[in-house]
């Protein structure tokens, strides 16, 4: 198998900024994307954002969850190969539903990966069936920094999967660390869209007001200070000391 970049984000053909964009405009139609500059979200990590997505909401409509699985396989064929994939792993619990639709289209064996241990022995962590010695994609519904990545990777790897790819609907594609640490681990991050491509989405105002745009994009621009300036982590090392409190 040839190997993959060490992120698929930044091979951006044609294709993938099309899918990218019909991926936030999807995401934007059913309501799974909010800005709120005013009033700021904090993330599990302890990040300030003025911008919340999800994509649990996904799974109540049909025809947008079913065009979003088609670009996901494709993009997967495109930048990972079609006979490349042996089985596909969902990460508990977001993750299961996207790993289940992607295996089917891929004619893939399908299991899912707990957070936790459930029992003892190498396979404590993983449903269905450990896919011992098989490439393996985990899938998730999105990422901000790819420490749950990590972590079922970490649990697959143990078990004896080969875990060299990760899929995730959405990438919020700002904040310091996460491509890097998959990159340290030599597993490639594939996404769909990033919080830039949800704003060209946004250039006509029809979703959201020109100020709240605005001030998403100061906050793409620089997250660390925008975090900080609004009482959440302004780095990485802060992120991970506030997961472990």
């Amino acid at each position: 198998m040839m190997n993959a970049p060490v992120s698929s984000i930044s091979r951006h053909t044609q294709w993938d900024r099309d899918a990218a964009l019909t991926t936030a405009r999807i995401l934007l139609e059913i309501r799974a994307i909010n800005f709120r500059p005013q009033d700021p979200y904090t993330l599990t990590s302890g990040w300030k954002s003025p911008v919340y997505i999800d994509c649990r909401k996904i799974i109540f409509f049909p025809r947008a969850r079913t065009k979003l699985m088609e670009l996901a396989v494709e993009k997967i064929g495109r930048h990972v190969g079609y006979e490349s994939i042996d089985a596909v792993v969902g990460g508990e619990t977001a993750g299961i539903p996207f790993a289940a639709w992607m295996a089917d289209r891929m004619m893939a064996p399908m299991a899912y990966v707990r957070k936790k241990p459930k029992g003892f022995g190498r396979n404590a962590q993983i449903e269905g069936d450990v896919p011992e010695g098989m490439r393996t994609l985990l899938v998730e519904d999105l990422t901000t920094d790819g420490a749950s990545k990590i972590r079922f990777a970490r649990a697959l790897r143990e078990a004896g999967a080969i875990v060299d790819h990760t899929f995730v609907v959405f990438f919020y594609g700002v904040f310091p660390g996460a491509q890097k640490s998959l990159a340290d681990m030599g597993i490639t991050l594939h996404a769909l869209c990033t919080w830039w491509d949800v704003l060209d989405a946004c250039a006509n105002g029809e979703y959201f007001s020109n100020e709240d745009s605005a001030e998403v994009r100061r906050f793409l621009e620089d997250p660390c200070a925008w975090s900080k300036a609004h009482g959440g982590v302004g780095s990485l090392e802060e992120a991970l000391a506030y997961k472990k409190n």
